[in-house]
């Protein structure tokens, strides 16, 4: 029986991904943005918030990378995408190329995210929108948000994190969203392209605890096994 091919990864990965990405794991809508203060969780040097910023939307973003200066993330990043590019020379019947084309597109389109991230992390106006924190443990006061998106970050490092943990990290994305407001996490899988094994366990106990949680399909069929994100919608009275 043939071994099955996954990605292989060790410690937190830093990745610079695009609006666009973002877009299709999360199913956003720009017009159901504007006006709206956004915050992007565990994203890295991904792009998204200074994309955002430009079509009108107040986002932020928080990550322990933000203590870093704008030239060490560049240099990091830049090290990083060439890394993942050659991770996936060898796994390129593995995935679905139909967003991305080909690896060389796949690795521009994280250096021009990359670039676009780093030009806004330098502008004066970076320390109000970039947060240099880490989950479950984030610097904002209760109800903060109207839409939280975490991306690669949750349930893909469940080798790495306990359920505790993802636990404590989806409740703390929790309390720092308004109510009515709404907490979004993609992908639902591990590094082994499986399902997060705790993941009904979690929608279990946040259920118990009030919130309404599902599995919405997502338009971003990349990693096998990846047609979903989860939203958590935080009641009026939670």
């Amino acid at each position: 029986m043939e071994q099955k091919r996954i990605y292989e990864q060790v410690g937190v990965a830093m990745t610079s991904r695009t609006y666009a990405e973002y877009e299709r794991m999360f199913m956003l809508d720009d017009k159901n943005l504007l006006g709206k203060r956004v915050l992007d969780v565990a994203g890295g040097a991904s792009s998204f918030t200074a994309e955002a910023r430009r079509k009108g939307v107040l986002s932020e973003a928080a990550d322990p990378l933000f203590n870093k200066s704008a030239k060490e993330i560049t240099e990091h990043g830049m090290q990083e995408i060439e890394a993942v590019a050659a991770k996936m020379e060898k796994l390129v019947d593995v995935y679905n190329w139909e967003f991305y084309g080909s690896v060389e597109q796949h690795r521009a389109g994280r250096v021009e995210g990359l670039r676009l991230f780093a030009e806004d992390f330098a502008s004066p106006v970076a320390k109000s929108r970039y947060h240099g924190s880490l989950l479950p443990n984030l610097p904002f006061e209760d109800d903060t948000f109207d839409l939280v998106l975490c991306s690669h970050f949750l349930f893909l490092y469940e080798d790495q994190f306990d359920y505790a943990f993802h636990l404590a990290a989806v409740r703390e994305l929790l309390r720092i969203c308004k109510p009515g407001g709404e907490v979004r996490a993609y992908p639902l899988l591990n590094f082994r392209t499986e399902e997060y094994t705790r993941l009904q366990d979690l929608l279990d106990e946040l259920t118990l605890s009030g919130y309404l949680a599902e599995k919405r399909k997502s338009n971003l069929p990349f990693l096998p096994n990846s047609e979903q994100f989860i939203i958590i919608a935080k009641p009026d009275c939670a």
